[in-house]
């Protein structure tokens, strides 16, 4: 969790004093949600262990995927700017997530500067996320967005010392399709045509990227098949 989401280098009596101000850990079955949209903003939500996803409700109804988040990865920042939070946050396993109240945090930006500016660097991160997330669904193939997608995910898990190459899905292939602006019958193409293509196995929901470098390519854009019929 330190090398996660809290910034390295920081000094003993700091990590205990951030460390002091964490509150109570709070655990989630599957389906249930953390926080709902419109509700007041109080704390940041450390993730522990498991999978969430985040959601807003357009006008027609609908739900819209925003994010799929995982351990080491911080909830509710869409929060800081109304008080208010502007999506839903649902457990997609059995979770774990540690409270932060805010006002405590923001206290203790003023007694710490590295950790403001580490704190100002994953708000950045996020702004990058968003952006992407625009790009993907503006401008890319199908393809693409789903290279894009395994390979987001294969670098997540990477960076938390799990194989970059073979993990499980733990989002449906519905959610996967929803985030994408794709159909659940698309995403299943997709995953037997890189099947077919010698990028990856598939059992269930546990993938094996098999050629990364020519995922990372087609993500890039730098290489491309032929569109699917």
């Amino acid at each position: 969790m330190h090398q996660l989401c809290l910034p390295m280098g920081l000094e003993d009596a700091d990590i205990e004093r951030l460390d002091q101000i964490i509150g109570k850990r709070r655990r989630l079955e599957r389906d249930e949600p953390l926080y709902k949209m419109g509700e007041p903003f109080r704390n940041l939500y450390a993730v522990r262990f498991g999978h969430f996803k985040t959601y807003q409700i357009n006008a027609a109804g609908e739900a819209q995927i925003t994010g799929f988040q995982m351990a080491g990865e911080l909830l509710g920042m869409d929060a800081i700017s109304a008080d208010r939070h502007h999506c839903d946050a649902v457990a997609l396993e059995d979770s774990e997530v540690c409270e932060i109240p805010f006002a405590h945090l923001q206290d203790l930006f003023g007694q710490v500067p590295a950790l403001l500016r580490h704190f100002h660097r994953i708000m950045s991160q996020e702004i990058t996320r968003e952006q992407n997330v625009m790009l993907l669904l503006g401008n890319m193939r199908a393809e693409q967005r789903f290279a894009v997608f395994l390979v987001n995910l294969s670098a997540r898990y990477a960076a938390r010392g799990y194989s970059s190459t073979r993990f499980q899905l733990r989002m449906s292939r519905e959610d996967i399709g929803n985030y994408l602006g794709l159909t659940i019958e698309s995403i299943s193409r997709l995953l037997s045509r890189f099947k077919k293509l010698g990028l990856v196995q598939v059992d269930k929901r546990e993938v094996v990227l098999l050629e990364p470098a020519r995922l990372k390519a087609m993500a890039a854009g730098t290489e491309q098949c032929s569109p699917m019929a």
